[in-house]
């Protein structure tokens, strides 16, 4: 297998932007999708067959909404649970020189990533946590895709304009997805 995308979404059926990239990659041959939420809705987490998927991998993919400026709590708990020391790092690096993706999706218009934004952070600032664990791990962070300006939120629906853009950039992650390599770019 070429992609393995770690996918953490809480409230999926809800969430008309993920159901729509989800939808978009899940025909490819070569990618196979994990939603934590769905398989581990107990929060016990088969590390091994997580590691071993991992280890099959040419490719990871963290797809998720953009949470408090960060992952959604699942994905963490997979980060925790499974990139153990003695594996992902320390005296082994299972995982060293694998591309790693972020496909996130943010609420907020881009212009609130920047220093004099709503934010007062840049995007790579507050994904620097990503770019640490990447180099802990000797994975290789690539460039995030990054759906800006559409709600994350349950409850509040996505307007049409926002679903052709979100349309736009599923077409982009699924180009992503088929393509070889993509552009690095060390975050941080």
């Amino acid at each position: 297998m070429r992609n393995l995308v770690i996918f953490s979404h809480p409230h999926l059926a809800t969430s008309r932007v993920h159901r729509t990239l989800i939808d978009a990659i899940d025909d490819l041959p070569d990618v196979q999708i994990h939603h934590l939420e769905a398989v581990y809705s107990h929060g016990d987490i088969d590390t091994a067959a997580e590691q071993e998927a991992c280890e099959h991998a040419a490719r990871l993919i963290f797809q998720f909404p953009f949470y408090w400026f960060s992952s959604p709590p699942m994905l963490k708990l997979w980060m925790d649970e499974v990139l153990s020391f003695g594996w992902a790092f320390g005296k082994a690096q299972k995982l060293r020189g694998k591309p790693l993706q972020l496909i996130i999706s943010s609420g907020g218009p881009e212009c609130a990533y920047t220093a004099a934004g709503y934010h007062h952070h840049t995007i790579e600032q507050l994904l620097s946590p990503f770019g640490a664990m990447a180099h802990l791990t000797g994975m290789v962070l690539q460039t995030p895709l990054i759906l800006h300006g559409v709600p994350n939120i349950p409850g509040i629906d996505v307007s049409e304009s926002q679903l052709v853009q979100v349309q736009e950039f599923a077409q982009r992650y699924r180009a992503l997805l088929l393509s070889p390599h993509s552009r690095v770019r060390a975050l941080g």
